[in-house]
């Protein structure tokens, strides 16, 4: 009986530019074409020795037969993906079970040759992963596939650069002085660092941090509430850890590793004093630049990844994070990207369409659910290896253990809409039907204040569609809160009047109920900068029916003024004018930025008539806009509100003044943070309007005749977009304003000179005793 053939491997046809076609052609006819493709490398470095594994390729092979090469290495087949290719390709070549948290993404690396007289063309991407071993492996270790590989060597980074660079003849060539030169430049530049000059690095970042303390009297709250704090600050505690899950895949680890090791020396103190403003590798003052490297990581065993070793306890690896930070958080696969989610997205019925975009659900692959359970079918390799898995699965341990001391602390409590609320939040983490729980907290009538959940998308940079856990606890001002009931009051009047074609107003706009605290704990996703006031839910469906609402932090708004804004505007502000800068105008455009995103767009018609939301047409984009309508209509709402008698005319010069204090203020968070970029495209408008003017000194004034013209258009322009959901028009707007321009830089560098703080990094001595 003739054996049955083995189907060929087929691959994607990429463009030029590296994206899908669609197509999958044989790979024979793929190199014989030249059609442009996807593959993967991965490199195992030893850090103790310095060297690279190089495995030598099989006599059988129809390129570079015989030559050493990459540690490993293949093509990554029609339907597959980068990240799961290439723990299968490690794993069917050298005979190493790894995790994917120990491959590293560190570069796309594009080779165009024609080799074989002609007859093999490779247009080849390939995703370059790097694995970081503590020792090199045992070459017994190794179950080598003999189609593939023929042996496996280790060699020093040193002496392997030299070979390639005098293109010894037993080597497949790399040029190291093109785009490869990067994987030796990685290693150099990690493991060759000056330590003090680190530290040094590390302290001048810290530094853009003014520690302050958050505390609030409690004389307020009865017994009961006092008992109940304690389940909620322990809760609220849950949300860090989930947060933590949410920012990168090993992020826990790696926390881990940092804490235990802050203390044996000064710079792995400054890593962990750092780490814990960020709450993950990157820096968000610094556009998500990583401050730390793989080489900073957690190390761990595997004592069965490999064949075993007589004396060898096994492969000890550290546990990887990309240079980059991922676009997707640990929303997505990491090796998904947005054409792949679309693809996959547009083959789904309406409701699961609905829930891939949900607030509340991460997108895994099978493939890699597969390879983790060590199952012998390990190729997907289908249209369908994208799923869905709901929150309450996904942090199903953590947040019952959220959802049990919120049931206690709702137990204890005998404020009616405060156990309400605590009860449906603690039912809603483990159902995923947020509903109930955040109309509750749109009602909560109560002394302790709290916002638990997950909210906020500013993470899902792929999309901006998955919401990351947070919470704010704190006591009610009510003195403030009082005052505060006239801009809940005006919102419909602020509807009516914006700057934009009636036909996109809203008629029913729900005022948003005001609430201001004294914050005593925050965590979860509260990295770097720390929020003002935020304004909640961000469910369209809710914001529709019963309105949002808001709460401000005073003490945060305070320690902010009087820590950043005061020398920001003694720095930057023309002296004239810096007598405008005041708290009260600093607070006021808070509280209505925060209203304003209660207003304008959010469930709109398209041109063609379909019904959609804001967040799902402009999706990026969409965070940036939203910020910079807030604050820009903000503005307008406040000179719209004097014009009614409604607020003060002595407000007037105040507030534009203070607003310009405060876009130096967000534009320090970086322009890879929405707050930052948002506030950028509003300074570089009005500048450019001549509503801002810049001095021979570098300081900056408000020309008090053009600037509420400025602040009308740039308000048309911003809620226009929105209406139309025209996304092509938002990233055009954010990619002309949203950079940093001259008079940007000029006061950046002034405030970076007289040592300004860029924020405030808080400790909150009641929850630390709590949670002690």
């Amino acid at each position: 009986m003739k054996m049955q053939e083995v189907e060929e491997e087929h691959l994607d046809v990429l463009t030029k530019l590296g994206h899908k076609t669609g197509i999958s052609k044989p790979r024979k006819e793929v190199h014989r074409d030249g059609d442009y493709h996807g593959a993967v490398h991965v490199w195992i470095y030893a850090e103790s020795t310095q060297q690279l594994l190089l495995q030598q390729r099989s006599h059988s092979k129809d390129s570079w037969a015989d030559l050493w090469d990459i540690s490993s290495a293949g093509h990554i087949s029609a339907g597959d993906s980068s990240l799961v290719t290439a723990r299968r390709e490690v794993q069917e070549e050298l005979g190493l079970t790894l995790p994917k948290d120990a491959f590293e993404f560190i570069f796309v690396f594009l080779q165009e040759c024609v080799i074989n007289d002609g007859k093999y063309i490779n247009n080849e991407y390939s995703d370059v992963y790097l694995v970081t071993t503590v020792d090199p492996i045992p070459l017994e270790a190794f179950t080598l596939q003999e189609t593939e590989v023929s042996a496996v060597k280790y060699i020093s980074c040193e002496e392997y650069k030299k070979l390639l660079a005098k293109e010894d003849s037993d080597y497949v060539p790399y040029d190291v002085h093109g785009q490869y030169g990067q994987l030796f430049a990685t290693l150099e530049k990690r493991y060759k660092e000056n330590t003090v000059e680190r530290s040094l690095t590390l302290q001048k970042q810290l530094c853009r941090y003014a520690p302050i303390s958050l505390s609030a009297e409690l004389t307020g709250l009865t017994d009961s509430d006092k008992e109940a704090l304690v389940y909620i600050v322990k809760a609220a505690a849950v949300m860090d850890e989930i947060f933590y899950l949410q920012s990168w895949y090993s992020n826990p680890s790696l926390r881990d590793w940092l804490k235990e090791h802050a203390g044996t020396s000064e710079l792995n103190k400054l890593k962990w004093s750092y780490y814990m403003i960020n709450k993950s590798p990157w820096s968000c003052l610094d556009e998500d630049e990583a401050f730390l490297t793989t080489a900073d990581s957690a190390i761990r065993l595997l004592s069965k990844a490999t064949r075993t070793v007589k004396e060898w306890k096994g492969l000890e690896y550290r546990a990887a994070f990309p240079v980059l930070k991922p676009a997707g958080a640990n929303f997505y696969p990491p090796d998904m990207d947005k054409r792949e989610f679309e693809i996959w997205k547009d083959s789904l019925e309406k409701d699961k369409q609905k829930e891939a975009t949900d607030f509340f659900s991460v997108i895994k692959r099978h493939s890699e659910f597969i390879l983790d359970s060590d199952l012998s079918d390990n190729r997907a390799g289908d249209a369908n290896d994208l799923y869905i898995v709901p929150y309450s699965q996904e942090y199903k341990s953590l947040l019952a253990k959220a959802a049990d001391l919120l049931h206690k602390a709702g137990d204890i409590t005998n404020s009616p809409s405060l156990k309400r609320l605590l009860h449906s939040k603690a039912d809603a983490f483990l159902s995923n039907d947020y509903y109930d729980s955040d109309i509750a907290w749109i009602e909560l009538n109560s002394n302790l204040d709290v916002t638990i959940g997950p909210y906020e998308t500013y993470e899902d940079k792929l999309f901006g569609y998955k919401a990351t856990f947070e919470a704010y606890i704190g006591i009610r001002d009510e003195e403030a809160t009082a005052q505060l009931k006239l801009f809940g009051d005006s919102l419909q009047l602020l509807e009516q009047n914006l700057p934009m074609d009636s036909a996109y107003k809203s008629t029913d706009v729900n005022a948003a109920p005001i609430r201001v605290i004294q914050l005593i704990y925050n965590s979860g996703d509260v990295k770097g900068p720390q929020t003002l006031a935020f304004n909640l839910p961000n469910d369209e469906r809710i914001v529709k029916e019963r309105g949002s609402s808001m709460v401000m932090l005073k003490n945060v708004s305070e320690a902010k003024f009087v820590h950043i804004l005061l020398p920001i505007a003694a720095a930057c502000v023309a002296t004239e004018q810096q007598e405008f800068v005041d708290f009260d105008s600093f607070f006021t455009h808070t509280i209505c930025h925060e209203c304003c995103h209660g207003i304008g767009p959010h469930t709109i018609t398209l041109p063609n008539g379909r019904k959609s939301t804001v967040r799902l047409e402009l999706q990026e984009f969409h965070s940036a806009l939203e910020e910079a309508k807030a604050d820009i209509v903000g503005l307008w709402a406040l000179r719209f509100l004097i014009s009614q008698d409604l607020l003060s005319e002595s407000l007037l010069k105040s507030m534009y003044v203070s607003f310009l204090a405060g876009c130096y203020r967000s534009v320090r968070f970086g322009l890879e943070e929405a707050h930052g970029k948002g506030q950028a495209l509003q300074f570089n408008w009005l500048y450019e309007k001549g509503a801002f003017v810049l001095d021979s000194e570098g300081a900056v004034s408000v020309d008090f005749s053009k600037i509420e013209d400025a602040v009308e258009s740039l308000s048309r322009e911003i809620l226009t977009i929105q209406a139309k959901g025209d996304k092509v028009a938002a990233g055009l707007l954010l990619q002309k304003y949203s950079t940093m321009t001259e008079p940007l830089q000029v006061a950046l560098k002034k405030l970076e000179k007289v040592q300004v703080p860029v924020d405030v990094a808080p400790t909150f001595p009641i929850a630390d005793k709590i949670l002690q």
